[in-house]
C-alpha cells in the first residue's frame, strides 16, 4: 500500500535524471508567453466549434438543444475551465515539468494517482486527436471536391464501418497523412512547431472574425426571439456536448519544460488563450443561431449550414449571392487550419506524457530517450503519431468525444483536488502566524450546506442529486481543513480565493460528467482498469521510486529560480 500512495517531492520533480551519460533529459526551453497564447488557442479552436456547435444548439444524440442559449452553455464551461485553469496555473509555474497533471498528481496524490491520471490523459490527446484527424480529413475532402477533385470512398471510409457494411476494405487516407505529417514537423522540432501553428492560429483568427463580421450584416433578430427552448435543461446538457470544444487550454502545461520564464508565462498562456477563445466562441454562436433558426443547424458543418441557410434568402442581390457563396469556401478553410493547429498541439502534448512516465520508470525508459539533434522526445512523438494516424485511418470512433470529455474533466478534477491537499500540506508544515482560507473556507462550508439542499430537494438519482452527494462531503471536509489553516510557502502564481476556487473546479467538473451518458461511464472504467493492469504488471516494479535516495526537505512550491540545484539542472 504503502508503494501506491508514495509520492514525488518538487525537489525530485525538478531535479531531473541524466541519461545514464552524465547529459540530463530536460527540455530546451524556446517558448515565450505569446507562443503559449497561440499554442492555447491552436488547441482549444478546432473541431468543437465547426462541428459540435450546431449538434448542442439544435439538439439530438440523446440531448436536448439549447437553441440560441448555446452562449450560456459555453459561459457554464469557460467558468469551469477557468476555474480549472486557475489551478493548473499554479502548479505549472511552480513545477515547470512535462508532464502536465501527472506530475501534480505525483506529488501530492501518490504514484498511483499518478498512473491513472497519465494513463487518462490518453483519452484526451491520443483518443481525441483521432477524432479530429478523422473530421479534419471529411473537411479535407469537401474543399478539394471544390476543385473537382473526388477522393474514393475507399480512402475516406473506416475500415470497421465498410466491413461493417460489407464493401470491402477501405481506410481514412488523408486522416493518415495529416497525422503522419503533425508527427514528422513535431520530431523536428518544438520550435519549428510552434512557429507553424502560430501561423495556423493567425490564419483560424481570421477567418472566424471574416465569419462574424459577415455574418452580423445578415443577422436576423427574430431567431433570437425563442432564446432557450428546452430552459436549463437544454442549456446544461448543450454544456457537456460543447466542452469538446474547450478541450485543448491544459495542453500548455505540457509544454512547461519548453517554457521560458515559466512562473510568469504559463499563467498568461492558459489563462489568455481560455480567455481570447471563450470571447470568440459567444461571438461566434450569436452569430450562428441569429443568421438561421437554431433547430436547423444540428449539421456537421453549421457555419456552413448558416451560410447557406441565408444564401437562400428570397430578395438577395447578385453580390450577396456570390459573397456568400464565397464565404463556404472561407469556413472550410478556416476548419481546416484550426484541426490541423489542434493535432498538433494534442500530438506536441501526449508524447510529453508518455515521457514523463517513462522517466519515472512507469514506462519502459527508451520512451524517455531524447532526439540528440532536435532536443525532442522523438521516440514517443514517432510512436503516438504512428498509433493515432492508424487508428485515424482504420477505426470508427464516433463514441471517443463523449469519451474525451470525461476523460479530461477527470484529469481536471484531480489537479483541482491535488492543489487543495498540496497547499493543505504545505500550510501544517508552516509555522506562519497568518491565517488566510478562513473567509474562503467559510464559503465553502456554505457551499456544503446548499450541496446538501441541493441533493434533499433534487429527484431521486438524477444528475444533479448524484453531483450533490458526491460534492457535499468534498466540500465539507475542505472546509473545515481550511479553517485556521496557516499560509502556505511562496508561490509565484496562485488561484485566488483558495478553497472555494478548486472546490468551484471540482463541482463544476463532476456536473458535467454526470451529463454523460451510462455507457460512456462504463467505457470509461473500462479504460482505467486496463491501464492498472499495465501499472501492476510493469509500473509499479520498475519505479524510480522503488531506489531509495537521501530523504530530501520538500518545504513546498518553489519556483526554479528559488531551487538553485533544480536551476542547475534544467
Amino acid at each position: 500500500m504503502n508503494a501506491l500512495l508514495r509520492t514525488k517531492s518538487i525537489h525530485q520533480v525538478m531535479k531531473q535524471p541524466s541519461d545514464g551519460e552524465g547529459h540530463h533529459t530536460g527540455l530546451k526551453r524556446v517558448l515565450g508567453a505569446k507562443d503559449l497564447i497561440a499554442l492555447g488557442i491552436g488547441a482549444i479552436i478546432g473541431a468543437g466549434i465547426f462541428a459540435t456547435t450546431g449538434t448542442a444548439a439544435a439538439g439530438g444524440g440523446g440531448h436536448l438543444g439549447a437553441g440560441p442559449a448555446i452562449t450560456l452553455s459555453y459561459i457554464l464551461v469557460a467558468i469551469t475551465c477557468g476555474f480549472c485553469a486557475l489551478c493548473y496555473a499554479e502548479f505549472a509555474s511552480v513545477i515547470p515539468i512535462a508532464g502536465s497533471a501527472y506530475t501534480y498528481a505525483y506529488v501530492t496524490l501518490g504514484e498511483l494517482a499518478a498512473w491513472i491520471i497519465g494513463w487518462d490523459l490518453i483519452l484526451e490527446y491520443a483518443v481525441g486527436n483521432v477524432a479530429v484527424a478523422i473530421s479534419w480529413a471529411g473537411y479535407f475532402a469537401s474543399f478539394v471536391r471544390g476543385f473537382g477533385i473526388h477522393i474514393s470512398d475507399k480512402f475516406m471510409t473506416a475500415t470497421t464501418v465498410s466491413l461493417h457494411e460489407g464493401h470491402g476494405f477501405a481506410m481514412n487516407l488523408p486522416a493518415l497523412g495529416i497525422v503522419l505529417l503533425m508527427t514528422v514537423l513535431l520530431v523536428r522540432g518544438v520550435k519549428e512547431s510552434i512557429n507553424f501553428n502560430n501561423f495556423v492560429v493567425l490564419v483560424k483568427l481570421a477567418v472566424l472574425l471574416f465569419f462574424v463580421g459577415l455574418g452580423f450584416v445578415y443577422v436576423e433578430p427574430s431567431n433570437w426571439n425563442n432564446f432557450a427552448p428546452n430552459g436549463w435543461e437544454g442549456v446544461r446538457q448543450a454544456a457537456a456536448v460543447v466542452f469538446f470544444a474547450y478541450i485543448g487550454f491544459d495542453a500548455v502545461s505540457t509544454a512547461a519544460e519548453e517554457t521560458e520564464n515559466p512562473e510568469k508565462n504559463l499563467p498568461i498562456g492558459m489563462i489568455g488563450s481560455l480567455a481570447i477563445c471563450t470571447v470568440l466562441y459567444i461571438v461566434i454562436s450569436l452569430v450562428m443561431t441569429g443568421l438561421a433558426p437554431w433547430n436547423l443547424l444540428g449539421t456537421a458543418d453549421p457555419m456552413a449550414t448558416a451560410l447557406e441557410i441565408v444564401q437562400g434568402r428570397p430578395g438577395l442581390s447578385e453580390s450577396s449571392q456570390k459573397i456568400l457563396g464565397f464565404s463556404h469556401f472561407v469556413v472550410t478553410i478556416g476548419a481546416l487550419f484550426s484541426m490541423t493547429a489542434v493535432l498538433l498541439v494534442f500530438q506536441l502534448g501526449q508524447p510529453r506524457i508518455f515521457f514523463s512516465m517513462a522517466r519515472d520508470g512507469l514506462l519502459p525508459k527508451f520512451f524517455a530517450a531524447i532526439h540528440p539533434v532536435y532536443q525532442t522526445p522523438h521516440v514517443t512523438t514517432i510512436l503516438t503519431g504512428v498509433l493515432v494516424a492508424v487508428a485515424a485511418a482504420f477505426m470508427d470512433i464516433a463514441i471517443v468525444i463523449d469519451l474525451c470529455n470525461i476523460g479530461t474533466l477527470f484529469a481536471f478534477v484531480i489537479v483541482c483536488a491535488a492543489v487543495l491537499l498540496l497547499r493543505y500540506r504545505d500550510g501544517r508544515k508552516s509555522d506562519s502566524a497568518v491565517r488566510p482560507y478562513n473567509l474562503s473556507a467559510n464559503i465553502t462550508l456554505l457551499g456544503a450546506a446548499l450541496l446538501v439542499v441541493m441533493g434533499v430537494m433534487s429527484p431521486r438519482l438524477s444528475t444533479d442529486q448524484v453531483t450533490a452527494i458526491v460534492c457535499a462531503p468534498i466540500a465539507l471536509w475542505v472546509g473545515l481543513a481550511y479553517r485556521g489553516l496557516p499560509l502556505a510557502s511562496g508561490r509565484p502564481f496562485t488561484a485566488p480565493f483558495a478553497p472555494f476556487t478548486p472546490m468551484c473546479g471540482i463541482f463544476t467538473c463532476i456536473y458535467l460528467m454526470m451529463q454523460s451518458p451510462v455507457t460512456t461511464w462504463i467505457r470509461f472504467f473500462i479504460w482505467l482498469a486496463a491501464g492498472l493492469v499495465i501499472y501492476f504488471v510493469y509500473g509499479m516494479k520498475n519505479s524510480v521510486l522503488n531506489h531509495a535516495e537521501p530523504e530530501v526537505s520538500d518545504i513546498g512550491f518553489r519556483s526554479p529560480s528559488q531551487d538553485p540545484e533544480a536551476t542547475s539542472e534544467l
